[in-house]
């Protein structure tokens, strides 16, 4: 026997359908943070440019001036390393197709990394600008 659902149910419950799918590809993400920045700001629009000037940014940390590319290096075609001389892998989609396509691992990494350079959370609006850099890299 058929039980019949209301729409505030079944729209919940189709969110855990489409989610995953929709953040597999890295334009799918781009536009997740870019839809969470327009939030504040409904002019908002992703920048390549400021992504790239976000990741080159250095900040004190810890008595040195550090940026994202302290450890993934400068290109982001190329592979990086981290302070304990750990590889990892190259962060363009053009050189590691695996990159940005799981949307609770880009998710992780954002917090971790942004704590670790910057002390604080990324914005949506930087973290768009970054995977627009990222994406726009060949």
């Amino acid at each position: 026997m058929m039980t019949r659902l209301s729409t505030p149910i079944l729209l919940a419950l189709s969110l855990f359908v489409v989610v995953p799918a929709v953040a597999a590809t890295p334009s799918a993400l781009l536009q997740h943070y870019q839809t969470e920045a327009r939030r504040p700001d409904p002019a908002f629009a992703a920048s390549a440019e400021r992504g790239q000037a976000f990741f080159l940014r250095r900040v004190p940390r810890d008595g040195k001036q550090v940026s994202c590319a302290t450890c993934h290096g400068r290109d982001p075609r190329q592979p990086g390393e981290t302070r304990a001389f750990r590889p990892i892998r190259p962060l363009a989609p053009v050189a590691n197709p695996e990159r940005l396509t799981d949307a609770k691992k880009v998710e992780k990494w954002f917090r971790r990394n942004c704590d670790d350079v910057h002390a604080r959370e990324c914005t949506a609006a930087e973290k768009a600008d970054f995977i627009a850099w990222l994406i726009s890299v060949k």
